[in-house]
């Protein structure tokens, strides 16, 4: 009895499947000419010398956060080799059993909210041709109909 309750929940699990959220501003980046992602959007505020050094500093230590704690994707395209020759459409978006690395980047949408930058945050199952994926995240290529 225990275990067929168990098979239905695999099998609904497998239906409903994964929930991927990605944080945007207005901005579209050039590569992917899809909304730019807030972990860009906030290095290009320090960039342009706008975030206060408090910020600056906050940024830096989420910054380093993510270098030490998500994996850096090996693919930013579908197309095959060799890859310089090709425009990078794929965009990243976190898995929502990401939850430290979604908390981490709260704390950057918050210094763009500071800075009256308005983020949205996406939400979808089906985010488009997967070209790298690791426990916190996935990098994917949209799918011609999506707009994100």
């Amino acid at each position: 009895m225990n275990r067929a309750r168990g098979d239905v929940a695999r099998a609904a699990e497998q239906v409903v499947g994964d929930m991927y959220l990605r944080f945007v501003v207005a901005d579209i980046d050039e590569d992917s000419e899809r909304a730019l992602g807030v972990l860009h959007a906030v290095w290009n505020l320090r960039d342009a010398g706008s975030l206060y050094a408090h910020e600056e500093e906050h940024h830096d230590s989420v910054r380093w956060w993510f270098h030490e704690n998500l994996e850096k994707p090996t693919r930013f395209t579908a197309s095959k080799p060799p890859f310089y020759r090709k425009k990078s459409r794929a965009i990243s978006w976190f898995k929502d059993s990401a939850t430290q690395h979604l908390e981490r980047v709260r704390e950057l949408v918050a210094i763009l909210e500071t800075h009256a930058v308005p983020v949205r945050m996406l939400k979808a199952q089906r985010v488009g041709y997967v070209v790298y994926e690791d426990k916190n995240q996935v990098v994917a290529e949209p799918f011609s109909d999506m707009t994100c």
